[in-house]
C-alpha cells in the first residue's frame, strides 16, 4: 500500500461494515510494520471543509459515488 491509496477496511466496532479509507502513511515507514495509518472515507456527505475532503469517484480511486475523507 501507497499514500493515497483508496483500501477498502471493515473496523471493528464500525459495525463490520466494510467502507473506503485513504492511505495516509508515509512511503518510507517499513513495509513490515503491522498496522497502516488510514483515514476513513464516507458517502454521508456534510458541509465540514475544515474536518472533511471532497472526492469525486473515477477509474483510478474505485469509489462509486462522491465521498468524503474524514479527519
Amino acid at each position: 500500500m501507497r499514500r493515497g491509496d483508496v483500501v477498502t477496511v471493515a473496523a471493528s466496532g464500525d459495525y463490520g461494515k466494510p467502507r473506503p479509507a485513504v492511505v495516509v502513511q508515509s512511503d518510507s515507514f517499513p513495509a513490515t510494520h503491522a498496522s497502516v495509518v488510514i483515514c476513513q472515507m464516507t458517502s454521508s456527505l456534510a458541509d465540514a471543509p475544515d474536518f472533511r475532503v471532497t472526492v469525486e469517484p473515477s477509474k483510478e480511486n474505485g469509489l462509486q459515488r462522491m465521498s468524503q475523507i474524514m479527519a
